[in-house]
């Protein structure tokens, strides 16, 4: 049995506690080593209107350099409408720099490091490495799978996507489209009630 398999098959059946991000509520802290140095901080962001924090799986993920790269791409756009975008990963600054360089992302915030645990607090799935993936590269041992979150300035929740797969995640032209709707209508965010048995209707 291989090493990957061994670690999968002796893995525990208890899930760790993965945390649900709820509209209108405060949001995780989160920091983050960048690469070319520094460090990228929620607290200490700015935007006029949302900041775009995208979690990637990291430098082994073939759909990942696509999806980047249209973050890229976008960026003015994302600009022009006051949002601060950031991406994400649970890679270590090898990998990072590596995506940052060959997915030709000179603009974009990349950071990296993202603690697993860290990763459970912003509702991240985690999945486990299965060897090298169509890219070449291994996949680590264990990482952080994608979400995509649009944080108010005040650190509240508006939007947010999770997934457990690499597959059909938001479009970056959609999420421009959307704060154009958002702030002309002043849109509120949605799925906020806490508690549906207690709420009035």
């Amino acid at each position: 049995m291989s090493a990957t398999n061994m670690s999968a098959t002796n893995m525990s059946t208890t899930p760790s506690t993965i945390n649900t991000l709820i509209p209108r509520q405060p949001v995780p802290s989160l920091d983050v080593p960048t690469v070319g140095g520094g460090r990228w901080r929620l607290g200490d962001a700015a935007p006029d209107n949302f900041t775009l924090v995208v979690f990637y799986r990291g430098r082994h993920c073939p759909v990942c350099s696509k999806y980047m790269r249209e973050l890229e791409r976008l960026l003015p756009d994302f600009s022009e409408r006051g949002v601060e975008v950031v991406g994400i990963s649970s890679d270590g600054a090898e990998r990072a720099e590596s995506a940052k360089t060959d997915w030709k992302l000179d603009n974009l915030t990349v950071g990296y490091d993202l603690s697993l645990d860290k990763a459970r607090e912003w509702g991240l799935f985690i999945s486990s490495g299965k060897g090298k993936s169509s890219t070449g590269h291994d996949e680590p041992a264990l990482f952080s799978e994608p979400a995509l979150y649009l944080v108010r300035p005040d650190g509240t929740l508006y939007f947010g996507a999770v997934q457990t797969m690499p597959f059909a995640r938001p479009h970056f032209e959609d999420i421009v489209q959307a704060v154009d709707f958002v702030l002309s209508k002043d849109y509120p965010a949605r799925g906020e009630v806490l508690d549906h048995r207690a709420a009035t209707v």
